[in-house]
């Protein structure tokens, strides 16, 4: 937590002068408030028991790894969460090659199985950038920009989702994809909405900006898909920090979701971290919500990681505390399990058989 908070919320409660009056003793850390929600789902175990969630396996950008993929022959799993790049589906200015998403379709659909988009215009990694390359020129002032890790580090780039021009040729792009695949797949996603972007990295950028452009893109999403489920990961907002720096950013995305029909959802399902317990999964927990909701285990969400290669031969196995914790802290519809080895085999397989 960073400090400075800190100071300012006792402060507002009135403990500074008086750290030992009852009041002090017994306040109870709102950052904490859900830090031991997990524990109530710790007695889960396998085979998880038929549910009303729909499950998926996330490729990430893998797509040719679902072929002869074990779901294939799962009932439990609908299909695949497969991502693609704005890059490699809009070669030039308005010519769209959908030929991928087009033999993935067909491929799952011999084998009785679903597809579900993540549409991909930002990454995480300096030498992707996942914008059109006419999009990087002056007339979009570079199209994108480099996303940074706290220490100052590239992390990689994003769209510029608050400029106008770019969100014009997005929702483009969105129109494009609406026309072709409404109604024929399981659903699509826009990536989360944390980046790693400041005024200072980027003079364009504002939060506020960036606020108004994500709801721009949710609202085009909705008008694009009328028929098909269409999710907006959304994990956190530059501009604030929850619960003590709240600007309305993000409880104002869920909200505008939930206006529109757009779904709500994260990657990431970290039961025991409180910068994701006190933002999206606050926010799922704590909303009433007619909108279908998501959530995805990522890298390393098998080990309680984030974003980790790392391989743990001794471990516990968390798929069925994963899957309780989501289906009753959560009340998720949608839950995406990453194609990450061994776990995928070894934990979650045997669990959903």
């Amino acid at each position: 937590m960073n400090v400075r908070y800190f100071v300012v919320a006792i402060a507002a409660f009135g403990f500074v002068h008086a750290p030992n009056t009852s009041i002090g003793q017994n306040w109870e850390n709102p950052a904490e408030r859900y830090l031991t929600a997990h524990e109530a789902y710790g007695d889960a175990t396998c085979p998880i028991r038929a549910d009303e969630i729909q499950h998926f396996v996330y490729f990430a950008r893998d797509r040719r790894a679902i072929r002869r993929h074990a779901l294939l022959e799962s009932e439990r799993f609908e299909g695949a969460q497969i991502m693609y790049s704005w890059a490699d589906l809009e070669s030039r200015r308005g010519v769209y090659d959908f030929s991928d998403i087009q033999d993935d379709i067909a491929y799952l659909d011999r084998h009785g199985k679903a597809l579900f988009i993540q549409l991909q215009d930002a990454s995480f990694w300096h030498r992707n950038i996942p914008v059109p390359r006419y999009l990087r020129s002056d007339d979009f002032d570079g199209g994108a920009t480099e996303q940074f890790y706290d220490n100052g580090q590239p992390e990689g780039w994003v769209a510029k989702r608050w400029s106008p021009a770019v969100q014009e040729r997005f929702q483009a792009l969105l129109v494009a994809l609406g026309q072709e695949f409404d109604g024929e797949i399981a659903g699509i996603n826009l990536q989360e909405t944390a980046i790693g972007v400041s005024s200072d990295t980027d003079p364009s950028f504002s939060a506020q900006l960036y606020f108004e452009g994500v709801k721009a893109n949710m609202q085009a999403l909705a008008l694009a898909f009328p028929n098909t489920t269409k999710l907006q990961y959304a994990n956190f907002m530059p501009g604030e920090w929850l619960p003590w720096e709240d600007e309305g950013y993000l409880s104002g995305v869920y909200q505008h979701g939930e206006a529109i029909g757009v779904g709500l959802g994260t990657p990431d399902l970290l039961m025991e971290r409180k910068p994701q317990l006190n933002h999206p999964l606050a926010m799922m927990h704590e909303g009433e919500f007619t909108v279908p909701l998501g959530i995805a285990i990522q890298d390393g969400n098998y080990v309680g990681q984030t974003n980790s290669n790392e391989v743990q031969g001794d471990r516990v196995n968390l798929v069925p505390k994963l899957q309780a914790f989501a289906q009753d802290f959560l009340q998720v519809d949608y839950m995406f399990w990453v194609n990450q080895e061994p776990y995928f085999e070894e934990d979650v397989l045997p669990c959903f058989e």
